[in-house]
């Protein structure tokens, strides 16, 4: 008997695990260089895709996002320091990023637009400004993590597997009934309240889980790099560094923020080998934001199906059979 052919849906999920099999096998055949340039990766797909929850799905624009980063880092050292497990933190972390994002929210969700983006902004910053100026975080000078914390073959693991389950929770947010009222939102708010869905509601549901999610980055982050201060996992940059990812790959979508994220960081890792543009990747992302909008706002995924189309309507393609 032939084995039956499998269909267009189940093949992209064949792909997704096996890419996450051979990810998760990496430490079998990779270097320890290499390893890292793939946690990188790990790293800002999680950012990128939770980022995309609230900001893609539901068309609210967040640039504030380091400071869930910086609340699930702070989270993890100050409880390893108290003699916790590093790993067992990461749950709390979660908790205090959704909690947080649903009183931030609260306020802010009442505006829109360019305001509810000003307003993020201003948090983040607070938030960075709060954590220079107090004694328990270390002040600017930051805290580290207890010796003896640090195995970096159960956090690739854990990075990698958290950056699979998120792609696979965006997939299937975005097929819910809950995704489907997000979409509303972000398509005509008004029109979609009309037909009785809360916004409200959605929104912070949406900015508490993506908030979670970037948390338990922040304290793999924290793990990883054994040192945590305001200037690092608060840092502005980083807020603008998340919002990027996607937008490079197509806000909205599944595929886009990971190839945005996957793309950008790839990026990042090169231009900090070089000396010369190490204080300039800035210019340079902005640079890529400007032609990404100019040309192309729909990101990589939008070109896709744009030259996707224009194959299936030239005499050759399908749709003149």
């Amino acid at each position: 008997m032939t084995p039956a052919p499998v269909s267009r849906r189940t093949l992209p999920w064949l792909l997704f695990a096996a890419a996450g099999l051979v990810l998760l096998l990496a430490p079998r055949f990779l270097d320890r260089g290499s390893l890292n340039d793939v946690w990188n990766v790990a790293f800002g797909v999680i950012l990128a895709c939770s980022w995309n929850i609230l900001g893609g799905f539901a068309g609210q624009v967040s640039i504030g996002y380091s400071a869930f980063i910086g609340i699930g880092a702070y989270t993890t050292v100050l409880l390893a320091l108290k003699g916790v497990d590093p790993y067992l933190t990461l749950p709390l972390s979660a908790l205090l990023a959704a909690v947080f994002a649903v009183l931030i929210g609260l306020p802010a969700f009442r505006l829109r637009g360019p305001y509810f983006t000003i307003v993020t902004i201003g948090v983040s910053e607070a938030v960075r400004v709060f954590a220079s100026g107090v004694s328990f975080t270390g002040g600017s000078s930051g805290l580290r993590m207890p010796a003896g914390s640090f195995d970096f073959s159960v956090n690739y693991a854990s990075m990698v597997a958290l950056a699979l389950a998120v792609i696979a929770l965006t997939a299937a947010l975005s097929r819910s009934p809950f995704g489907a009222a997000l979409g509303a939102i972000r398509q005509d708010i008004d029109a979609a309240e009309a037909l009785g869905i809360d916004s409200t509601r959605f929104k912070l549901g949406a900015h508490a889980i993506s908030a979670a999610l970037v948390a338990v980055a922040g304290s793999l982050y924290a793990i990883n790099f054994q040192y945590v201060a305001p200037g690092s996992v608060f840092d502005f940059r980083l807020s603008l560094s998340i919002v990027l990812m996607p937008i490079i790959g197509g806000v909205g979508t599944l595929a886009g923020p990971v190839l945005g994220a996957v793309i950008f960081s790839y990026l990042q890792i090169k231009l900090l080998t070089i000396p010369a543009l190490r204080d300039s990747y800035l210019f340079i992302y902005g640079g890529l934001l400007i032609l990404v909008m100019l040309f192309e706002p729909k990101g990589i995924v939008g070109l896709w199906n744009r030259l996707a189309a224009s194959v299936r309507r030239s005499p050759g393609g399908s749709d003149a059979r």
